[in-house]
Parts: C-alpha cells; structure tokens; sequence
C-alpha cells in the first residue's frame, strides 16, 4: 500500500510530541511490513527537503501556515500516486485532502482543541482556527487516539459515531521500563510550556509541597512560550529544576527516578507521558480534565484531583510523596495497566482500516475545489 501522511512536524523536528512519535512508531512498523510511506510536514532549521527516516520518506516544504497552503495542492496534483491519505490533525486545523482527492482519506485527531484555542490564539486567529476544527465533522473516516477523544468528536463537533474508531496509543516497553528511584522525594513534569498546560498551577502546589516535604524536588522537562514566566514564578521556591528539551534517554531516566508525575492540563486527548511513566513504575497525579481520567483509574493506577485546584493536586503530592506503602501499591498497578498498550497492536488496527478504507468499505471521499469551506 503506498500511504501519504500528512502533519506539521516529523518526528526529528525539534518541537516534536506526541503526535511525531506516533508517526514513528506506526509508520516505521507498516514500512516493516513493505508499505511505501510518504511523510508530507512542515521544514525546520538544518533539515534537508526531502530525506528518508523510519523507513519513510519525508517530503517537508514551509513552515506551519505555509505547509496549511501547500498540502492540498500536493494532494490535488499527486493524489493519484498513493493508495490512501492520512490527514494526522495534531494541532486543530485539518488539511482538508478529503476535498482535493477522491481517494480515500482518514484523518488522526490527537483531541478536540476547541476550548484551549482562546487561551492559545488572538481572538480572529482563535475563531478561524474553531471553524476550521469543525470542519473534522466532513471526513468520512476518523481515528481517535482515545475514548474521550471520540466523545469530544461526537458532542463538540458533532461527527457520526460511525466514523470514528478508537485506536489507542502504544509504549515501547523495552525502551520505558523500571529503573532506580531517586533517593530524595521527585515529583517531575514533562511536556510543552503551554498556557493549557497550566505548569503554573504545579508551580504553586509544589510552593505548598515544600513546607510538608522539605526536601521534595520539582522537575519541569520541556519548553515552551510560556518558560520565562514559568521562572520568575518559581524564583524564591526551592527545589525546582527546569531542564528544558533532554534526550530521549535522560526523558526515560528521568521518569525512573521520580517517585511521581503530575498533569495539569486543560485538555489532553491522551495521556502519552502518563502511561510511560506507568511502564517506569512511576504513577501520575493529574486534574480531572480531558483524558487524563482516562488514562489514569483513580485511586489504583494513580491520583486524579479536582480541576484547576492547586491545593487539591498539593495534597495529593503530599500523600504520595509520605506515603511509600500507597505509592509501591500504585505502582505496581500503573506498571501492569501500561502493558494494555503496545504500538504493535496500534499498529496492526491502524493498517486494518487503512486496508478496509482502500479497498472501499469505508465509502468514497468527496473531491471538488469549490467544497473548501469553513462550518459556521
């Protein structure tokens, strides 16, 4: 099967994510398997036009907006060259391939991104880029990286259930295992220094940590617009420790040591940090908000507390941190619940749908030019 996918970013793009190691991870296994991919995404600084990684070969033109303009175009002039389009809605805005093809396209959407965008955007941008999300209601077929996602679809953007299939994403076990914990109280964060991310709100439980568990220490790994107000918060609170971007193997060493992780998200899709700290032995705190409840079973594989309430997540870090009977239990149960997840079998649901999409059991896509609209 010859595959074009579409995201902003490859998965050796300096801010890449989740949505990039989902890339990896699935696009490196159907290459495996003697599947032709064309990963279609957005330049950065040093990065060559066209080159080959995973197995895949990644074609990259612009920068976001750019690629946004560009994408349908290259769909439209070499559709005919691929067997099916994935259109991979990492950041709320489609690219539209089901309007420039009548080959068959899926889109992936990582989560619904509706109620951030104000935070996120000026007001016009924030408006277009809403209307634009919406638009995920007029493909035919949609994965969903998680149950939460899928209602989210369904009840904010008002997509039929039908098309939407929920495929989980993995953990690589052999790379996210348990190793040694660090001798003094770690709590440790991981992610990108967004306003959705709320750190501020750790910043100020850990504040509160600190007079229980005085020697507790905060690490915040990522960056972010948001960093530099991030430290003049923290300045005058011991024991945090911004690390910035790490490597993929000081992320994993990191995660080893800490006792627990914390989530402070508006809204997640997932919860992919979540479940690699779980295949570490690490359990996670997290607000009640978005899919965080969905990968985390409150009280048995980790902590969920009340939304935006940073003395609520301070208690919990407190109990966590004091109490090595609870987090060993929980512990345990975060590690085996993390096996669920595997990138081989997201990997295996993915080609199923996309071998039923080509052979046309999914229905056709609609292709017209003048069909490019933004929903009211």
């Amino acid at each position: 099967m010859k595959i074009l996918w579409i995201n902003h970013r490859d998965p050796d793009h300096p801010q890449a994510g989740g949505a990039e190691v989902h890339i990896a991870e699935v696009g490196r296994r159907l290459a495996e398997q003697g599947h032709q991919i064309t990963l279609l995404c957005e330049r950065f600084r040093g990065s060559e036009r066209v080159s080959e990684r995973f197995g895949m070969e990644i074609r990259r033109f612009g920068g976001r907006l750019l690629l946004h303009l560009y994408a349908p175009y290259y769909v439209f002039r070499n559709s005919y060259r691929y067997d099916i389009i994935v259109d991979d809605v990492a950041h709320a805005m489609p690219f539209f391939s089901n309007r420039f093809t009548k080959k068959p396209v899926v889109a992936i959407v990582h989560h619904v991104h509706q109620e951030v965008l104000g935070m996120e955007l000026p007001p016009i941008i924030g408006m277009i880029v809403k209307a634009g999300e919406r638009c995920l209601r007029g493909y035919r077929s949609i994965i969903s990286v998680s149950e939460t996602t899928r209602l989210d679809l369904i009840g904010k953007l008002n997509v039929e259930e039908g098309r939407i299939k929920v495929i989980h994403l993995g953990v690589d076990h052999e790379l996210y295992r348990p190793g040694r914990k660090s001798g003094w109280p770690t709590v440790i964060w991981v992610g990108r220094m967004k306003r959705y991310k709320h750190v501020d709100q750790i910043i100020e439980a850990f504040r509160l940590v600190r007079d229980s568990v005085p020697d507790a220490e905060l690490i915040l790994v990522g960056d972010g617009e948001e960093k530099a107000e991030l430290l003049s918060m923290a300045n005058g609170i011991r024991g945090i420790t911004f690390m910035g971007r790490v490597s993929q193997e000081e992320k994993v060493r990191l995660l080893q040591r800490a006792w627990c992780l914390v989530s402070a998200s508006e809204v997640e899709g997932w919860g992919m940090t979540i479940i690699e700290a779980a295949a570490c032995g690490t359990i996670a705190i997290a607000f009640d908000a978005g899919a965080l409840s969905e990968a985390i079973i409150d009280g048995r594989t980790g902590i969920i507390v009340k939304h935006r309430d940073a003395g609520s997540l301070a208690g919990a870090l407190i109990k966590c941190l004091t109490d090595q009977d609870m987090r060993s239990t929980l512990s345990n149960e975060a590690r085996a619940r993390s096996m669920e997840f595997d990138w081989n079998r997201a990997s295996s649901e993915t080609l199923a749908l996309l071998s039923e999409l080509k052979n046309g059991r999914h229905g056709q896509t609609q292709s017209t030019w003048a069909t490019l609209h933004f929903d009211s």
